[in-house]
């Protein structure tokens, strides 16, 4: 099984922060997860941008994820892509990366995430949690409560695919969320719209490691 960080910082399009300037504050926090999350900009625009995030993560020895942009596997030093698309083809997408290369999923269901691990996820982002700024969008809202039903239904299919809770977590939430079975959180607003980046960040793996 491939190492998944419990704990995953997802840069997101700010006007306070540069994806670059997250990349670097998250790392110096501590981060061993980065998931590069821009979806506006040209493949030349990306790369420059990926390039950089990635001697960053280097430095520091952080895993570096894209989110969707499969086609730049590579042509930068990337370990893994996370695929926002409910209906992508993990298998052959997994045939094109090869086995080295981390594929994560996004689900909002329990079908979702059935169909994800028998195609083969790494991991799982399910949510969403609550509602968000940085994604907004019409799926129904998980709770606690949504993930406290649903981990035990995996456990008794047998199902080990790490499965992190994201969307609109505050650091209030993060023990409780731990507490239903779930591997680890992604977060991103709750950390980069703090007044203290790195103290967010540290507050939030506190919770989780």
């Amino acid at each position: 099984m491939k190492y998944i960080e419990k704990l995953q910082y997802i840069t997101h399009d700010i006007p306070q922060l540069t994806h670059i300037e997250q990349a670097q504050m998250a790392c110096e926090a501590g981060a061993k997860w980065i998931q590069y999350r821009c979806l506006n900009k040209t493949d030349e625009e990306l790369l420059a941008e990926i390039n950089v995030i990635a001697e960053i993560c280097d430095d520091w020895g952080t895993t570096l994820i894209v989110t969707n942009h499969i086609h730049l596997n590579g042509q930068a030093d990337i370990q893994g892509f996370h695929m926002e698309d409910l209906d992508a083809d993990f298998i052959a997408l997994r045939k094109l990366v090869g086995n080295d290369i981390t594929l994560g999923g996004t689900a909002h269901t329990i079908e979702n995430m059935l169909r994800l691990t028998k195609a083969g996820a790494d991991y799982i982002g399910l949510g969403p949690f609550a509602s968000t700024n940085t994604k907004p969008n019409d799926f129904s809202l998980l709770g606690v409560e949504g993930y406290a039903t649903i981990m035990p239904q995996l456990e008794s299919l047998k199902i080990t695919t790490p499965i992190l809770a994201v969307g609109g977590i505050k650091t209030y939430d993060a023990e409780a969320l731990m507490q239903t079975g779930i591997y680890g959180i992604a977060v991103s607003e709750a950390i980069y719209s703090a007044d203290d980046f790195i103290e967010a960040y540290q507050d939030f793996y506190n919770l989780v490691k």
